[in-house]
């Protein structure tokens, strides 16, 4: 795609990312969280990798090929978000255990958008 096409997809795909993974983190995140933390997460999250899928590594990685941009960006994206998650909320649960729960939620919620988004 050319940039200008990134473009005019991304208000598209930005809601309907959302529209997948924020269902999927309401439900999925540990009780821990308010149902509004959830909703933000939902909303924010994607805010802050979406663009970077989107729009910038589909230029810095159009020369490798799709399978190429799709192991990264797959792999940038909950990683990303799982850290941003933790940085704002914390990475441990009110035992002192690791957040996993959260973490595997919020790869769900990618995984999720990733194969609905290759259905589409």
């Amino acid at each position: 795609m050319t940039p200008a096409e990134l473009l005019r997809f991304f208000p598209l795909g930005y809601l309907l990312t959302i529209l997948i993974e924020t269902p999927v983190l309401l439900v999925g995140l540990s009780a821990r969280h308010p149902w509004r933390r959830r909703l933000f997460a939902g909303f924010w999250l994607t805010a802050c990798t979406y663009p970077i899928v989107v729009l910038v590594l589909p230029l810095l990685l159009d020369r490798f090929g799709r399978g190429w941009y799709l192991l990264v960006a797959e792999t940038f994206a909950p990683l990303a978000e799982c850290a941003l998650f933790a940085a704002a909320f914390g990475h441990r649960d009110e035992r002192g255990a690791l957040a996993i729960r959260d973490f595997a939620v919020i790869v769900l919620a990618n995984l999720m958008s990733f194969g609905l988004g290759e259905i589409f």
